[in-house]
């Protein structure tokens, strides 16, 4: 499933300028999504991997002008969507690998990951690397706005017992990554796991 940097900007690059067309209807799901994470005013967040940003204005919502939401991805194209549609005035974008953030350690109340895992090339690792950015008690949002199978369906593949984002292969990554599951949905409409980054 994990895909290369370059395999990844490819995937992106061409789907960018679209990508808001493709899904019109998810913003309730990422707004939802975003509540789970039970930001507070003044809380810093990010949103690794971006996209177009359709998370950050509910982001910036959750807290308040006060509060710090940063949104990063690996694909130009996808950050310039994001300008484009508007959003960066709800957060700071900028260009970068998950698997070094240009942030210090535990500068963060909260990461939010929309479809970010399936793309992972190194996925124990990067995670890691997301954790030594969050505080100890803070979160991590996993999400996509449908479930596995409906995915799967989606792009027409068979749903396999090796995807990454089955509870029984995904717990364990996150464990070694300082990560510990607090809860796991997989439904038609939604995926969401939230994972409290460990002391």
């Amino acid at each position: 499933m994990a895909d290369t940097h370059r395999q990844v900007q490819e995937f992106f690059f061409v789907r960018a300028a679209g990508w808001d067309n493709r899904f019109p209807g998810d913003g309730p799901a990422f707004a939802a999504a975003v509540s789970a994470l039970g930001l507070r005013p003044g809380d810093a967040v990010l949103d690794i991997g971006c996209g177009a940003g359709r998370a950050l204005p509910a982001l910036r919502a959750a807290v308040g002008a006060g509060g710090t939401v940063l949104g990063a991805d690996l694909t130009p194209a996808m950050l310039d969507a994001a300008v484009r549609a508007g959003r960066g005035s709800d957060g700071a974008l900028f260009l970068a690998d998950v698997a070094r953030l240009p942030l210090r350690d535990a500068v963060l109340d909260a990461v939010f990951a929309a479809g970010l895992v399936s793309h992972l090339a190194r996925p124990a690792e990067d995670l890691c690397e997301i954790a030594r950015v969050v505080r100890p008690g803070g979160l991590l949002a996993l999400f996509h706005p449908v479930g596995r199978a409906a995915l799967a369906a989606r792009h027409g593949r068979p749903l396999t017992d090796d995807d990454l984002r089955a509870e029984p292969n995904l717990t364990p990554v996150l464990a070694r990554s300082g990560w510990r599951v607090r809860s796991y949905a997989d439904e038609d409409d939604r995926y969401l796991v939230l994972a409290v980054r460990d002391s």
